[in-house]
């Protein structure tokens, strides 16, 4: 094996601390290691010592310096985060923490150039750019176990697909896919940097991992001074929370829109634009290990997921069009819509009133649009799909977790975990906890949170979370009593004239349509406001439970927004799927929401049945948020980044430096990413918790997602800074969510089937109480509404004759129908339930039973059936790990060969000097080797 040897310092001269990142001294990484500052170098200024001016047009050996550039002034060094700050009229206050700041950052061997004022755009900003060197790079990746490589993968490359002609247009030239070669990588050690494949030191640490390792350092060097040490006073975070720095951030390594002038620039970002960013590319596929390259491996993670997601909805989208189409070539078929549009059945079939005094007799012909448009989502396709959607879920679910295990292969990030959680410790955490105690493992002492206080603030948190559940709730139920305060208003405006003709806006909207659109929209509205408050609030409770690592803090952050989520976008779906038209009582007896005293009588489904609403609500709901969602990602950032992209490019590169174009650009918060798969997974449950009401729902989700990829690839490469890389090894607590909702898809859809949808109570019709001896569905719509006596209707909830007194003079009615299973006025148990009301809800928890019983086996069989990790990926981790262990043992015999033959030659040279009277030097040497 080749290998290019680097050159290694004494080991009494640098003596590595490896749990020294657990601390707020970053002095305490290095023990006993001291660097120089920054030396002058032909034309290159001391960067805290000299902070001299340095003006556009100075130039190097007559050659103009490139502002546009990602190196230090000597042209050598490069720039791997950058620092900006203002003065201000506290300005005394933040100098001195900037210089013990910068100081520390010197301490630990980082070099630093300043940018004056006067050279910047806006003549007050300035720049602070900063190196690492060759020796904190190993060092820190020695602490923060970077893999690198120390052999060619010498696995063959699976074959090529036959059949890859056809996914040619789809794909992406192969030096944009893979942009490395493919090595066996083992974790860093310092001390055997002969082992690794270390070409060039300049170019071996990529400069994602190069940021990553800086800003690690940024995050624990602390501000204060010898005399006066604050354990708070610690790392970036801080400084720019209290406006000591502006904005901390790595490079892009060019402009979007062409390429850099430096030949040494990777131009990584304009491949990304020109591949990947622009929308006329969406039908390609992604670039995934550019795209890991360039923004580190959690932001790859999301995109690899958002795409698979992406894919995999395709086929639920084209299912859901075969089931809607479905519907509607079996538009003529459906006996039942016509029955209701004849008007020698529906015409003459009068109803009784939906709510009290308002609302007046109505004849069962006015829905007969309704009715049509119910049996599109509401037929026997859809059991079909509902049952197709369990099972899908299952294969996504299943065939994520192989593609996400072939990742963390190809990514190194198999045995990650374990590293982060040892590792990475949370500055805040280290600052908060004073308290310190030993570590069973490690033998080592790391701060604690004592258990009362963890059980305090865990205890305010939860309330907090419950608190603001209730909050929710009571806004749902604020929405239901305005929809059944509201109702009446409508019904009272689109109601029958007394020549039974339907006015022109009540032919198109019933009232309970025009309620539920209403309703959904106002729900809609304050979805949006408390999102907005939760989410400071989440931040604040997630905080003040004081993680100890980021996995622990994104973990918690997670399932909180989520369950606030979920009740907040879902809770009015499932009241109208699963509450609404289902404790109506009956005409004599109505049941009210909070009792007969408020006068709001619970609401009915619409005539069409409940189904129709319930795929209106989750029409409104869920395009209502894509679209929000899309303004806010697409046209929000272009709006306030649109003064800088247009400087950018009306600005020449020698005046515009690449540091001020990236400072001009919107700073990716934290938090940013965490929306992202947030806004997917709520989508993700649209389509699977109530996608039996809506079957086009996933073509819905395809094409938003679609314009996702691309606008959020958009997004982070022209209107962001370059994010800091981040390691993640998969979605985190996002796939544990996923699998909770798709287990509760199925039930909520089996429930949706058997008490939302018509479906059950028309089957037992066709199979058991039709007449004659052939099965048909003539006669169901009368068979299924219940008789009343007018008469008998008590008072308060009879409709008020001066709303419409010609309907009682022209119109001879006794009775009315009502859809329920009741027996008629004269049997001996008038308006109780008939024996088909019982059969019908025996096989509606019949059908959910075999529905959830069918569906389970089929999902843990696909389970079962399908390895979570690939075969050719458990082998290729076997060789890796076998290969790491000979490689290390080799190197180990062979420097210890080279210790003693030095060992050997030296004690040789000695004794060839001492007299030759002293023969025990010979015995000593042979007792040696």
């Amino acid at each position: 094996m080749k290998r290019v040897a680097g050159k290694t310092r004494d080991a009494t001269l640098i003596e590595m601390n490896r749990r020294g990142s657990q601390v707020g001294d970053c002095s305490a990484v290095l023990t006993g290691f001291r660097m120089s500052t920054i030396t002058e170098d032909n034309n290159g200024l001391n960067s805290t010592s000299d902070r001299e001016r340095w003006q556009p047009g100075h130039s190097e050996g007559g050659k103009e310096l490139n502002r546009d550039s990602v190196y230090f002034r000597d042209g050598a060094r490069r720039i791997d985060f950058v620092l900006s700050y203002v003065d201000d009229k506290d300005g005394d206050k933040k100098q001195e923490r900037r210089k013990a700041f910068e100081a520390s950052l010197e301490k630990v061997g980082l070099e630093l150039e300043l940018e004056d004022k006067s050279n910047s755009d806006d003549g007050k900003t300035y720049f602070l750019k900063v190196h690492a060197p060759w020796d904190v790079l190993a060092t820190y990746a020695d602490v923060l176990k970077v893999k690198v490589p120390f052999k060619a993968s010498d696995i063959p490359k699976a074959r090529q697909d036959p059949l890859s002609w056809v996914t040619l247009p789809f794909r992406l030239p192969e030096r944009i896919m893979r942009p490395e070669p493919d090595y066996f990588t083992s974790p860093f050690d310092k001390a055997k940097m002969d082992f690794f494949l270390i070409h060039d030191k300049e170019t071996f640490f990529p400069p994602s991992t190069r940021n990553r390792i800086v800003y690690y350092i940024l995050t624990r060097c602390p501000y204060y001074t010898d005399d006066c040490q604050e354990r708070d006073k610690t790392g970036i975070k801080r400084l720019l929370s209290n406006g000591t720095y502006t904005s901390a951030f790595p490079l892009h390594d060019c402009r979007y829109w062409k390429k850099a002038r430096e030949s040494r620039c990777e131009n990584e970002r304009h491949l990304l634009y020109k591949h990947w960013a622009r929308f006329l590319t969406f039908y390609k596929e992604q670039p995934l290990n550019l795209i890991r390259k360039y923004y580190g491996e959690k932001i790859g993670i999301y995109f690899a997921w958002l795409g698979f997601y992406t894919e995999m909805l395709f086929f639920a989208a084209v299912m859901g069009v075969i089931c809607f189409l479905y519907g509607v070539l079996s538009y003529e078929d459906n006996v039942s819509s016509k029955e209701i549009c004849d008007s020698k059945i529906g015409g003459i079939i009068v109803m009784c009133p939906l709510c009290d005094k308002k609302c007046s007799y109505w004849k069962l012909n006015s829905t007969c649009l309704s009715s049509w448009q119910s049996h599109l989502f509401d037929n026997e396709a859809t059991v079909f799909f509902a049952i197709f959607m369990g099972i899908w879920v299952t294969l996504f679910l299943e065939f994520w977790k192989r593609r996400q295990a072939r990742l963390e292969y190809e990514w190194d990030l198999v045995d990650f975990e374990e590293e982060q959680q040892q590792l990475q410790i949370r500055p805040e955490f280290e600052l908060k906890c004073t308290n310190r105690r030993l570590n069973r493992i490690t033998q080592e002492m790391e701060p604690f949170l004592p258990l009362p206080s963890k059980c305090a603030r865990f205890c305010l948190s939860g309330a907090t979370v419950l608190f603001w559940i209730c909050l929710i709730l009571a806004c749902i139920m604020g929405v239901i009593a305005y929809r059944l305060a509201v109702y009446a208003a409508f019904a009272s405006i689109m109601k029958d004239s007394p020549t039974n003709h339907i006015q022109l806006v009540g032919s198109l909207i019933t009232p309970q349509l025009a309620t539920s659109v209403t309703a959904s929209c106002i729900n809609f509205i304050l979805i949006l406001v408390l999102n907005f408050l939760y989410e400071h609030v989440a931040i604040w409770i997630t905080d003040m439970e004081i993680p100890k690592t980021h996995l622990e803090y994104e973990n918690k952050l997670t399932m909180k927004m989520f369950m606030f989520q979920f009740v907040n976008f879902y809770s009015s779906c499932f009241y109208v799927a699963f509450f609404k038209g289902k404790f109506v009582g009956h005409p004599g007896d109505y049941r009210y929401m909070f009792g007969r005293w408020s006068g709001l009588r619970n609401e009915e489904c619409d005539p069409g049945g409940c189904l129709i609403e319930l795929s209106t609500q989750l029409v409104i709901v869920m395009a209502g948020k894509q679209l929000v969602g899309n303004v806010q990602e697409a046209l929000l950032p272009l709006v306030r980044n649109w003064w800088g992209s247009r400087k950018a490019r009306k600005h020449p590169e020698k005046v515009y430096s690449r540091w001020e174009q990236d400072h001009d650009l919107l700073s990716f918060s934290q938090f940013g990413l965490f929306h992202e798969y947030l806004e997917m997974v709520i989508q993700f449950g649209f389509i699977t918790l109530f996608v039996a009401s809506f079957p086009l729902a996933p073509l819905l989700a395809l094409f938003n997602n679609i314009l996702e990829v691309r606008v959020d690839a958009w997004k982070f490469t022209t209107q962001y800074r370059r994010t800091v890389a981040a390691k993640a090894r998969n979605i985190g607590a996002w796939q544990e969510i996923l699998n909770v909702v798709a287990i509760l898809s199925v039930v909520t859809n089996a429930f949706i089937m058997a008490f939302t949808s018509d479906m059950i109570p028309r089957l037992v019709y066709l199979y058991a109480y039709h007449p004659g001896s052939e099965a048909t569905m003539r006669g169901y719509i009368n068979n299924s509404l219940s008789v009343y006596e007018i008469s008998q209707i008590p008072a308060p909830n009879r409709p008020d004759e001066s709303e419409n007194p010609t309907w009682f003079n022209q119109t001879l009615i006794t009775t009315c129908r009502y859809r329920d299973y009741r027996y008629p006025p004269g049997h001996d148990r008038q308006y109780s339930h008939t024996m088909q009301f019982w059969h019908i809800l025996a096989a509606k928890l019949a059908f959910i039973i075999i529905m959830e019983h069918v569906v389970f086996v089929v999902k843990f069989f696909v389970a079962w059936l399908i390895p979570d990790v690939p075969s050719e990926v458990k082998a290729r981790v076997k060789r890796e790990r076998y290969l790491i262990q000979e490689y290390l043992h080799n190197y180990e015999v062979e420097r210890l060969k080279l210790q003693l033959s030095q060992s050997l030659c030296f004690s040789t040279e000695t004794a060839s000097l001492l007299p030759s009277e002293s023969p025990d030097k010979h015995h000593i040497l042979s007792e040696c080797l």
